[in-house]
């Protein structure tokens, strides 16, 4: 990234022991909590402090960039709601988790085992949906895959998730930019481009040709754009 800056990447709240919890709230508390600290060192100028969301965190960030003006400028790269994958592809059967979710935490609460809900499905073939194959692909292969990546949520997350809607006040984050990253072939490009229309003027859609959602991850070639394009964003508005 940015010669000459203070980065901070972190794991998220349930990332780490007990894992599993989804809560998209404490997500974009999660940065708050992370600009706090920045803001706290003595090597960190508290009034150019920018932030980068990728993938779900790409909702997150800007959410949470609504209404933490200390976030003074805001990028995200392949950055989807992320509710809309449980919600959309089966709204009767993720209808059917929320209404399980109560339960659960009672069951919680007295002791029982954490239900947990798979994020993808054990392997796919032609008949699955694109995007869920994508993600497949890095995530349960060599490509990505973690021993220490358990690949489920706690079903009580689910009254979180459909309660979320990362974009709906995404035009709170102007008069500061906003720069949203998506490949040109990313099933999730439609939320960046949603978002940066409901942003205004200070809202900048980067579109990079002939990437997919995770080419943005780790292809080479794809990541060295957006890379050299958030250099640039960042550069502009967070010089001081």
């Amino acid at each position: 990234m940015l010669f000459g800056c203070v980065t901070l990447a972190f794991d998220t709240a349930y990332q780490g022991e007990p894992r599993g919890l989804e809560d998209p709230f404490q997500r974009a508390e999660d940065f708050r909590n992370a600009v706090t600290y920045l803001s706290t060192r003595e090597d960190v100028d508290p009034e150019s402090i920018g932030v980068l969301g990728i993938c779900a965190s790409g909702g997150y960030v800007p959410f949470a960039a609504q209404t933490d003006h200390r976030m003074k400028a805001v990028a995200t790269v392949s950055g989807p709601d992320a509710t809309c994958f449980f919600r959309v592809p089966d709204p009767e059967g993720f209808a059917k988790l929320v209404e399980q979710a109560g339960p659960a935490r009672v069951a919680e609460a007295r002791g029982g085992e954490v239900p947990m809900v798979p994020v993808l499905p054990e392997a796919v073939d032609d008949s699955t949906p694109k995007a869920v194959r994508e993600f497949f692909d890095y995530y349960k292969t060599l490509r990505a895959q973690h021993p220490r990546s358990i690949g489920k949520f706690a079903l009580r997350s689910v009254d979180q998730l459909d309660q979320f809607d990362a974009y709906t006040g995404v035009g709170k984050i102007a008069p500061r930019p906003l720069l949203m990253i998506a490949g040109t072939e990313a099933e999730t490009k439609g939320f960046s481009d949603g978002a940066v229309s409901a942003a205004g003027e200070t809202a900048e859609l980067f579109e990079i040709d002939g990437a997919t959602h995770v080419d943005l991850y780790d292809v080479e070639h794809y990541v060295a754009q957006a890379v050299e394009k958030l250099n640039a964003f960042f550069a502009k508005h967070l010089a001081s």
